[in-house]
């Protein structure tokens, strides 16, 4: 019988708008890698506006480890490099061709290769970036041998895309991705299944790999609550980790000799007219995607999940690690004693409105934070949304007084922003823990580098 591991603690949040399995393929004339999307990377131009790449090609590095290399998702014509304050490099927007021109990069037999060949392939390429670790959240340093590596093969975000649907059919590719990670590890890797995809005939059929089962609410599809309860990290400690999608770009790498940054992502939320699946290259300009298809009105367009996303503008661009658009109204406007009223189109963890009555219910929610950052207020919600054997309100504490022997004490290594989410959804004191956590780990990580 297989065993399924229960997550008890979180929350779904239901939204209107998730995506119809219905895929089409989208191209655009534009599209941009952001140097923003890799924590920690000081990216060194290798280009200049003007000059043509292939996809494939390298375009910037990382100069505190050269050897981490960043390439185009397509081919055509260098037209901007976006900065902003300090000559912080935010875009470099490529006019693509109508045809992709790649780079040859040689097709190879993932078993005939030994692990140093694999890194530097893949590091050549420029297919590397996909690989990032834990502690921390960034890139994964080649020169490290991780203790096990994690593939979260679901995810619970609000309207998040079904992975079973975008894997289905690409069974080869991903198993070449599988037999590469076994290689990179002297532990095991782990594919991390919600409890309902027992059977899948991509997933479970998969070989070299452990596979686990997963069920309960969100977080319950964040690799690092499924890390939590398989193989916890202590200080020293190294896991990599990477999603479905990612595991296929490794794997076309070595079965077609090319960096092909194809991904399926889902255009979802309350304002878009046709939520559905887009079959696109990384780094798609979302207006050829919202075009004629949203709602009219002051919206917050999101790349990735509502919880977790990143805010862009409508012309703006999918983001490296994204593997969904979300749609939204902003919420400027203002309601006279909205606390007042029984509130049963508003959703609430705390059972302030009456929606509790109707679990099922899916919402059409706004950016409104209805209120303002105040003292931090112990009620004792964090503890119920929060699946870790960590106490999260002294932990952000900690991390706001930048203890860091309390901080290793209290589980930092084990955590990431992505983790608090819940609670600052929740937070009565509207603190932007995601925020908080995020300073914190970048403070550890320069004070032990």
């Amino acid at each position: 019988m297989t065993q399924v591991i229960k997550i008890k603690k979180g929350l779904d949040i239901k939204l209107n708008g998730e995506a119809d399995k219905i895929l089409v393929e989208k191209q655009s004339d534009s599209y941009a890698v952001k140097p923003t999307d890799f924590i920690g990377v000081f990216p060194k131009l290798l280009i200049k506006e003007g000059d043509t790449v292939k996809a494939g090609q390298p375009i910037f590095f990382n100069k505190y480890n050269e050897k981490i290399i960043f390439t185009a998702p397509v081919s055509g014509k260098i037209s901007e490099i976006k900065r902003g304050a300090k000559r912080l490099l935010l875009e470099i927007i490529i006019e693509s061709d109508s045809e992709i021109k790649y780079v040859d990069h040689g097709k190879a037999d993932p078993n005939g290769l030994d692990r140093s060949k694999i890194i530097e392939k893949m590091l050549s390429s420029g297919v590397w970036p996909v690989l990032r670790q834990r502690p921390y959240s960034v890139i994964a340093n080649p020169d490290d041998t991780p203790k096990a590596i994690f593939i979260s093969g679901f995810d619970t975000a609000p309207l998040s895309p079904d992975f079973d649907f975008i894997v289905h059919g690409q069974g080869e590719v991903f198993q070449a991705g599988l037999d590469i990670l076994s290689k990179l590890t002297d532990g095991r890797v782990h594919l991390n299944l919600k409890g309902d995809m027992i059977g899948s005939k991509v997933f479970s059929n998969s070989k070299k790999v452990t596979i686990n089962y997963f069920d309960g609410p969100h977080p319950a599809g964040n690799v690092g609550v499924q890390i939590h309860h398989l193989d916890p990290i202590n200080k020293g400690d190294i896991i990599w980790y990477l999603g479905p999608q990612e595991l296929i770009t490794i794997g076309k790498l070595f079965l077609e000799g090319k960096y092909d940054a194809t991904k399926i992502i889902a255009l979802s939320g309350s304002e878009v007219l046709k939520p559905r699946y887009y079959k696109v290259i990384n780094g798609i300009s979302i207006k050829e995607l919202i075009l004629s298809n949203i709602n009219e009105g002051d919206l917050r367009y999101i790349s990735g999940n509502v919880l977790t996303g990143t805010r862009i503008d409508r012309a703006g661009y999918l983001g490296f690690y994204a593997n969904q658009i979300t749609v939204i109204p902003e919420g400027k406007n203002f309601e006279f004693i909205g606390w007042a009223l029984p509130g049963f189109g508003k959703f609430s963890f705390s059972k302030t409105f009456c929606s509790w009555l109707t679990p099922s219910k899916k919402y059409r929610l706004d950016t409104n934070m209805h209120g303002g950052e105040r003292a931090v207020v112990m009620s004792g919600h964090f503890e119920k949304v929060f699946p870790f054997d960590i106490y999260p309100v002294q932990l952000i504490k900690a991390i706001l007084i930048k203890d860091i022997d309390l901080m290793e004490n209290l589980g930092i290594y084990e955590i990431d922003d992505e983790d608090f989410a819940l609670c600052e959804v929740i937070d009565t004191s509207k603190m932007e823990i995601q925020s908080i956590v995020r300073e914190g780990l970048d403070f550890l990580r320069n004070e032990l580098s």
